[in-house]
C-alpha cells in the first residue's frame, strides 16, 4: 500500500505542470477545513439545542472543550514524535478517521461523560495532531516560500472556521442536533480523508523533487539564493534544541500570545453586548474576526518572507498589544467591527508566524518533535487566557482590567520574541 501511494504521488508530480508541493498544501488544507467540526464556534452553535433537549447547563457542555484543550497539551509531544517516526500522512489520516468518528458519535450522546469522550477526543484532534501535522508537512515542502504556504494553510482554516459552523446551524434547523453531528462526521471524512491518504508525501526528496519546486541544475544556475538556502539548511533534534534559549523564548512567547487569543476571542461577543451592540451585531463582529483571520494569515505569510522572522514575531505581538488596549475604548458598532477585523488579522499571524520561524530556525528533520514540545505552551495559554478574563469580569463587573492584563501579556511576548535570535547550528547535513 505504501509503495502504491508513493508511486501515485510521484506519478502525479511528474504530470502536473506545477510544483507538487501545492498539491501537498491542498491536501493539508483540507484537514484545516475539516478540523473545524470540533471548533469552539461549532460547539457554540450546538450548545443551545443540546442544553434544551438534554437538560444540561451550558457550563457542562462547554467543559468538553476545556477537557479537549487540556488533553491536547499532554498529547502534543507524543504527536510530534509520531510525526517524525511514522510520517505526517499516517498521523493525519488516522486523525481524520478519529475526528470523523468522534463527531459522528456526538449525535448519540445522552450523558455528559459520553459527550466529554466524543467531543473531547475531537477537540484534542483539532488542537494537536491535525494542527501540527499539516503545518509540519507544508514546512517540509517549502523553504523560501514557507511563509506564503503556511499563510494559505491558515486561510484554509479560516474557510472552515467560517463555513462549517454556518452549515451546522443550517442543518440543526432542518434535522436537529443529533443528525447534524452525524452528518458533520461524514463531511469530515468526505473533505479530507482521500486527499490526505492518497496525495501526501512526506518530503519532496521522497519522490525525487527539491523544496519550493527547484530543479537542481537550473537552481544552481538561475536561482542560486534559494538553492543555497535549501542545500545548506541545517537541522536540530529536540535534545540539542532544548539547550538553546531561543526555543524557550519561542515557546513562552507563543503561550503569552495565546493568553491574549483566548482572553479576547472567547469573550468578544459578550463584551460587545455589554457595550451596547445587539446579538446579531456581536455575531457579525465574531464573523468578521474569523474572515480576517484568513486574510491575516495570507498577509503574515507574505510578511515573514520579507521581514526577519523574529521582528515579524515581535510585530505580531505589537499588533496584539494594540488590539488589547483598543478594546477598552470601543463604544460604537463601527469601531467594534473595525477592531474585530484588526484582531482577526492578528490571530492570522498566530497561526502562521510561530510555525514558520520554528521551521526556519530548527530545520525540517525533527520538526514534528520540536513542534510537539512547543505547542503545549499554546494550549495552556488558551486555557489561562479565557479563565483570566472570566475571573476579572466576575470580580469587577467589566472587562477593562482584563484588557490591561492581556496587553501586558502581549507586551511581554514582544520583548521575549524580539530577542529570540536564530540559534547557532548544532550540526550540518
Amino acid at each position: 500500500m505504501v509503495s502504491i501511494h508513493f508511486n501515485l504521488a510521484k506519478a502525479i508530480s511528474q504530470k502536473t505542470p506545477f510544483y507538487y508541493g501545492w498539491i501537498i498544501l491542498g491536501a493539508a488544507g483540507s484537514t484545516q477545513i475539516a478540523r473545524n467540526a470540533a471548533a469552539a464556534l461549532m460547539l457554540a452553535i450546538f450548545m443551545y439545542p443540546m442544553a434544551q433537549d438534554l437538560g444540561w447547563n451550558r457550563s457542562t457542555i462547554a467543559a468538553a472543550a476545556s477537557i479537549g484543550g487540556i488533553a491536547s497539551s499532554f498529547v502534543s509531544p507524543l504527536v510530534g514524535w509520531l510525526i517524525d517516526k511514522y510520517g505526517t500522512r499516517a498521523v493525519l489520516t488516522s486523525s481524520i478517521i478519529i475526528l470523523g468518528a468522534s463527531t459522528f458519535l456526538s449525535g448519540w450522546v445522552t450523558t455528559p461523560i459520553a459527550f466529554y469522550l466524543t467531543y473531547g477526543v475531537a477537540r484534542t484532534i483539532f488542537n494537536s495532531p491535525i494542527h501540527i501535522g499539516a503545518s509540519v508537512v507544508v514546512s517540509r515542502w517549502f523553504i523560501s516560500k514557507r511563509g506564503r504556504a503556511n499563510g494559505l494553510l491558515s486561510f484554509c482554516h479560516s474557510i472552515g472556521m467560517t463555513g462549517l459552523p454556518l452549515l451546522g446551524a443550517f442543518m440543526i434547523g432542518i434535522y436537529g442536533w443529533q443528525i447534524s453531528w452525524q452528518i458533520l462526521g461524514i463531511i469530515v471524512w468526505t473533505i479530507a480523508l482521500a486527499p490526505v491518504f492518497l496525495l501526501i508525501a512526506e518530503t519532496p526528496e521522497s519522490i525525487g523533487l527539491l523544496p519550493d519546486g527547484l530543479d537542481q541544475v537550473s537552481a544552481e544556475k538561475t536561482k542560486l539564493t534559494e538553492y543555497e538556502q535549501y542545500n545548506t539548511e541545517e537541522t536540530w533534534n529536540l535534545k540539542s534544541a532544548l539547550k538553546t534559549p531561543t526555543i524557550w523564548q519561542l515557546s513562552f512567547g507563543l503561550g503569552l500570545l495565546f493568553i491574549v487569543h483566548s482572553g479576547i476571542n472567547i469573550h468578544m461577543a459578550s463584551y460587545y453586548r455589554d457595550v451596547g451592540l445587539t446579538s446579531s451585531q456581536s455575531a457579525f463582529a465574531v464573523s468578521l474576526a474569523a474572515i480576517f483571520t484568513g486574510i491575516g494569515g495570507l498577509a503574515w505569510g507574505w510578511g515573514i518572507e520579507k521581514i526577519h522572522p523574529r521582528f515579524c514575531y515581535a510585530l505580531l505581538a505589537l499588533f496584539m498589544t494594540i488590539a488589547s488596549i483598543l478594546f477598552i475604548f470601543v463604544n460604537d458598532i463601527y469601531g467594534a467591527w473595525a477592531l474585530a477585523s484588526f484582531f482577526g488579522i492578528s490571530l492570522g499571524g498566530i497561526l502562521v508566524v510561530p510555525s514558520v520561524i520554528t521551521a526556519n530556525y530548527y530545520g525540517r528533520e525533527s520538526l514534528g518533535t520540536i513542534r510537539g514540545f512547543i505547542e503545549p505552551f499554546a494550549s495552556f495559554g488558551q486555557a489561562i487566557g479565557a479563565l483570566v478574563s472570566g475571573i476579572i469580569f466576575d470580580i469587577t463587573g467589566d472587562y477593562t482590567n482584563a484588557f490591561y492584563v492581556l496587553a501586558i501579556s502581549a507586551t511581554l511576548a514582544l520583548i521575549i520574541t524580539v530577542t529570540a535570535t536564530q540559534p547557532k547550528r548544532s550540526r550540518r547535513h
